[in-house]
């Protein structure tokens, strides 16, 4: 059924910056940052783009408010005893929900007008190295490292040609089976030895590389005592 007058103008009237906002991400979510526009999300909505400007200014304040939502969907985890805790629960929280949104990898500290989720987000981390002891430079050293190993891993993890155990089977065995009797044989190792055991997922290895790096930072904070 073709849409109304009357009925155009009731979607119109509920809409809120909260729904333009969601909508958005939905749309970055299904195609690509690069989609969103003001059309793009007003036809996610089923309103005219006219309708969002009561809402929202213009492209750019619909990016810096879906950074600010992906920041808002990452764990603080106030209730952590400890700074390392925290961060590996950080960490952790801030990789699942940037498999939901690679699109956010490029944007996310990209932004001149970051929002309260963002900037609550980045005081929180600051205030949880600092008040473990790390002086002003570390934490800016800790939070850079960290978020770079998370934003990279989840870039790798997104760009493998394989999603599921059979994948990564067919995709390893299919190298294999190209390689030149004992020319690699160092890769053939890792291949055969480590990502085709029974049970192994690329993911597994975020967890031991993060707890590398933390404890790299415990050492660093103890000079520092």
């Amino acid at each position: 059924m073709a849409s109304t007058p009357k009925a155009d103008q009731k979607r119109r009237r509920s809409l809120s910056r909260e729904l333009v906002l969601d909508a958005a991400v939905r749309v970055a979510d299904e195609r690509g940052v690069a989609s969103v526009s003001m059309r793009k999300v007003a036809e996610q909505l089923g309103v005219e783009a006219m309708s969002l400007y009561h809402h929202v200014a213009n492209k750019d304040e619909i990016l810096d408010g879906i950074v600010n939502l992906v920041f808002g969907e990452i764990e603080l985890p106030h209730d952590a005893a400890d700074w390392k805790t925290a961060m590996r629960r950080r960490a952790a929280s801030a990789r699942m929900v940037l498999s939901r949104h690679t699109w956010a990898l490029g944007l996310l500290e990209s932004r001149r007008n970051p929002g309260p989720a963002t900037l609550r987000h980045h005081d929180w981390v600051i205030g949880r190295l600092r008040g473990a002891g790390f002086s002003i430079g570390a934490a800016a050293h800790a939070f850079s490292t960290l978020d770079s190993y998370v934003y990279g891993f989840v870039l790798q993890e997104s760009s493998l040609p394989f999603d599921t155990s059979q994948d990564l089977e067919d995709v390893a065995e299919s190298i294999i089976e190209q390689l030149p009797a004992d020319a690699y044989p160092h890769l053939t190792e890792m291949i055969t030895d480590h990502a085709l055991r029974p049970g192994y997922a690329y993911a597994n290895e975020f967890t031991p590389g993060l707890d590398l790096i933390l404890d790299g930072l415990e050492r660093l904070l103890l000079t520092e005592r």
